[in-house]
């Protein structure tokens, strides 16, 4: 079943070309990885779909509704968070507290009945602080859940994102680049938290990644983008033997140049 469809996009700053005709489709319950070469567009399709940019043309649905008018706040509603390939977290906080941030969206109880801290309002705050502990157990940061963010190491601090996005108990889970700036143990265990988080948790997962190995052992489908455009799309394996993506990669010119790519 498919969750999310991309028809059409087209994306651009004052006539350079960011996305272009990109269309693709993401089945529910999948991993799948959006990859290319530095400055392909990978981020921009995130940010199009989470609502940070809104495209000049085209559509994006998901579940069946289009959301391309929709603010960053609804689309959250509706299921749908994100990491960022920079660190968005609140680094003067505790781990917890920025969990408990993340909660924010399924929050009914107002300000007046939050601060008396009775009846419904207690509830709901039991209620979510136990997401945000199940959370905290599943990504094994129980050790560093009362520290400042940070103060912590920068590969922690990505899977604290993590955690904060998952306390959102998303449908749809953007992951921009999880696992840059890590070593290789914590690159083992991003790459575990994420099959853990589609498999255990039925999590649709669309993920930027450019370590190639990591990728293509996780992901069941793939895009691959080159200067904005779609030039592949498939199975790991097809991707891999696909010759523009080889040549993409290799840094043979395939595609027009950047120069001739106006609006």
């Amino acid at each position: 079943m498919t969750v999310l469809q991309v028809d059409d996009l087209l994306l651009y700053f004052k006539g350079v070309i960011a996305l272009r005709d990109l269309r693709f489709e993401v089945q529910r319950g999948t991993i799948h990885a959006i990859i290319g070469p530095n400055g392909a567009g990978k981020t921009s399709v995130l940010n199009c779909i989470s609502g940070v940019y809104r495209p000049q043309r085209g559509s994006i649905h998901f579940e069946d509704r289009d959301i391309v008018r929709l603010s960053p706040a609804d689309r959250t509603r509706l299921g749908i968070a994100r990491t960022f390939q920079n660190i968005a977290l609140f680094k003067g906080m505790t781990v917890l507290d920025n969990l408990l941030i993340g909660r924010h969206s399924h929050q009914q109880t107002g300000i007046l009945g939050g601060g008396i801290y009775y009846g419904f309002g207690e509830k709901e705050e039991i209620a979510n602080r136990q997401v945000v502990e199940d959370i905290i157990d599943f990504l094994e940061i129980q050790h560093i859940r009362k520290k400042v963010v940070g103060t912590l190491a920068y590969g922690m601090q990505k899977r604290v994102e993590l955690a904060r996005a998952l306390a959102l108990q998303p449908k749809l889970l953007l992951l921009d680049e999880p696992m840059a700036g890590m070593n290789v143990e914590e690159k083992e265990d991003m790459a575990r938290f994420i099959l853990e988080i589609n498999e255990e948790r039925g999590t649709t997962i669309i993920m930027i990644e450019h370590d190639m190995g990591v990728v293509m052992d996780i992901s069941q489908r793939m895009c691959v983008l080159n200067f904005g455009e779609k030039i592949a799309e498939g199975t790991p394996d097809e991707v891999r033997a696909n010759p523009d993506v080889q040549a993409a990669y290799l840094g043979e010119e395939t595609l027009a140049p950047v120069s001739e790519w106006h609006a």
